[in-house]
């Protein structure tokens, strides 16, 4: 009797262990980051999971209003964290005075500088609130910009950097994506879209329309020559779909694209036309793991992967993968999802 009472408390302990460790979590809120409220969602089965910090593109396009269906999966493995940067989504909605115009754009610049260090104080907060040592970086398109160099400057952070669409000069990525599909619009003899690209004339434009008319034609040619994301990844969380937030992440973007790119009326220089990683991001502390879409044009591999050749670092590997464009599909999820796991669960079978 008195084994099988040993045998049963020590089941029940295994038990109470497991259910302890096994904590979901889903919070939704803002907290003060570089001296404002900035908005995250932290989503998990098991809060004790290693940690992502998803970095999102745009630099306006946030993550943290959709269902998740993209990366839905992930949460049995991860704490998935989304983040509204500053100028973006609820952060920007959250501390924007009630009427915006054009001295309120120029009086708030967004930097490269002050974003990587409100990415640095996220970190750091999500590594202290959820017990972890380190978390993994994956930063997608203008996330690659930020995400780089989170990475370079504190190291310590991140059990491995995973950039996706990795933007390695904007004069360069921009004037190469510019020639690129000059050529695929002429070999398809498409007369609106030439006529477009030569009125525009060369990059880089005093404007950011400009820009924004150039990247309409290089976004649809990369629809021709990959396989898109599923639409319902991008199905809006009943949270978010009201008029409210859609304002906030519609002006929000706008805010950030302009100035991403610059726009000489107002006198907004652009905040990465000093960015030049062959210069400054060759040698890193942390992991680097580059997915590049083959057909992608405007971080065309062609221009990273001459890049990637140079970095420096623990570990570091390129996959170039068939069928996808700039940013996200199915194909470049699950090789995200295979990278991340690899670099906190172990070795990576496929390193091509």
């Amino acid at each position: 009797m008195k084994n099988e009472a040993y045998i049963i408390l020590l089941l029940l302990l295994s038990t109470t262990v497991s259910i302890a460790q096994n904590i979901p979590i889903n919070e939704s809120k803002f907290i003060s980051i570089g001296g404002i409220e900035q908005w995250i969602t932290i989503q998990g089965k098991d809060r004790s999971k290693p940690v992502v910090l998803f970095i999102h593109g745009g630099p306006g396009s946030t993550m943290s209003q959709y269902d998740n269906t993209m990366y839905g999966e992930w949460k049995n493995d991860f704490v998935l964290v989304n983040w509204d940067q500053r100028g973006a989504g609820r952060t920007y909605g959250r501390n924007v005075p009630a009427t915006v115009d054009e001295a309120y754009w120029i009086e708030n610049p967004l930097t490269v500088k002050q974003m990587t260090k409100d990415g640095i104080e996220l970190a750091q907060y999500l590594i202290q609130y959820l017990n972890q040592e380190k978390i993994i970086l994956v930063g997608t398109s203008w996330g690659s910009i930020l995400g780089t160099e989170m990475a370079l400057s504190n190291p310590e952070l991140f059990h491995a950097y995973v950039g996706n669409a990795q933007f390695v000069n904007f004069s360069e990525n921009i004037n190469y994506a510019y020639q690129t599909v000059l050529e695929m619009v002429k070999k398809s003899n498409d007369v609106n879209a030439i006529k477009i690209l030569e009125s525009l004339g060369k990059p880089p434009y005093a404007n950011a329309k400009s820009y924004g008319q150039l990247l309409r034609v290089v976004k649809k040619y990369e629809r021709k020559n990959s396989t898109p994301a599923p639409t319902t990844w991008f199905k809006l969380a009943l949270e978010y779909d009201n008029e409210k937030d859609s304002k906030h992440r519609y002006d929000g973007d706008d805010y950030s694209f302009v100035h991403f790119v610059g726009h000489g009326k107002l006198g907004i220089k652009s905040m990465v036309s000093d960015i030049d990683f062959n210069m400054t991001g060759t040698e890193f502390k942390t992991p680097v793991y580059l997915i590049q879409g083959e057909n992608d044009i405007l971080t065309a591999k062609e221009v990273n992967r001459p890049y990637f050749d140079k970095i420096v670092a623990p570990d570091k590997v390129y996959f170039l993968v068939p069928n996808a464009g700039h940013g996200h599909n199915q194909f470049v999820v699950e090789k995200q999802y295979e990278v991340v796991k690899m670099s906190v669960y172990g070795e990576l079978t496929d390193r091509n």
